[in-house]
């Protein structure tokens, strides 16, 4: 690094630090503006935005759709972040962490926050893509948690030190990439003995970990594919571009979607919204 730096005593927040997100982070929570959320018609009630952690959901919605559960039928209401919507007196009242996504199932009135959390609900909820058998299960949460408690190393260590922060250095860069291959080649490994992450079946924690990593490994997150030499995981490869393939992980990726190439659905109220891509 250029200069050193010295803690204070105290740390102070200054809010012009910087960053792509410097405009909505911030170190206290709660509300900073009054806002209704909408409410569709279906019970499911799903605010959130196509990030990797939002995209999770959406892919377990459609995949439970695709599986004949029509009660997991539901409206999609698009969250944006960038201009703090997060922020608003509706949504912390779903969530108070003020993080996408959350779910408001209004057949029962649960709030469900935190994308892991959101992702056994609806399995428990519908009885799909997770094993009854104890040992399964606890190898799929297994994987499930995993991703919960690895995947900040990556994006707002990795991702934000690459591809956010207002200054590249090469300690933090290097330090969350050494981090970030050391995951990838976890799951390669794991890969290279099972098609899907816990085993023989695809499951929540396919879903939970896909968006992260199988978008760094297409480079689709951070476009960081080359400097992290993704083409080098090879079983990790081949499950990306196995799940980029099923037709409700390419429903789930484009709901709630507002940025980037390719087809974007920023609302989603029915199956019909779909018919106006090529999918």
């Amino acid at each position: 690094m250029s200069q050193q730096y010295t803690p204070p005593k105290v740390w102070q927040w200054h809010s012009e630090n910087g960053g792509q997100f410097a405009s909505i982070n911030r170190p206290v929570s709660g509300a900073t503006h009054d806002k209704v959320l909408p409410k569709g018609k279906h019970p499911l009630q799903l605010y959130s935005l196509a990030t990797p952690n939002g995209v999770k959901v959406n892919i377990m919605l459609e995949e439970l759709l695709a599986a004949g559960h029509s009660g997991a039928e539901y409206d999609a209401w698009l969250i944006s972040i960038k201009d703090g919507d997060q922020f608003g007196s509706g949504f912390v009242e779903v969530n108070p962490n003020s993080k996408i996504p959350a779910l408001l199932d209004t057949s029962n009135g649960t709030r469900v926050f935190e994308s892991g959390s959101i992702l056994l609900y609806l399995a428990e909820k519908f009885g799909a893509f997770l094993p009854k058998d104890s040992a399964k299960r606890t190898e799929v949460l297994n994987w499930l948690f995993w991703q919960m408690g690895s995947a900040p190393f990556v994006g707002g260590g990795f991702g934000h030190f690459y591809a956010y922060a207002p200054e590249k250095y090469e300690y933090p860069i290097n330090r969350y990439a050494m981090e970030t291959k050391r995951q990838l080649d976890v799951l390669d490994k794991q890969l290279a003995q099972h098609e899907f992450i816990a085993g023989d079946e695809y499951g929540i924690a396919d879903m939970a970990i896909w968006p992260w990593y199988g978008g760094i490994a297409l480079n689709r997150a951070y476009n960081a594919a080359e400097f992290l030499d993704t083409q080098s995981y090879k079983h990790l490869m081949r499950w990306a571009k196995q799940l980029d393939e099923r037709p409700a992980v390419k429903r789930g990726y484009i709901v709630n979607r507002n940025f980037g190439d390719g087809p974007q659905l920023p609302e989603r109220h029915s199956s019909e919204d779909f018919a106006q891509f090529n999918l």
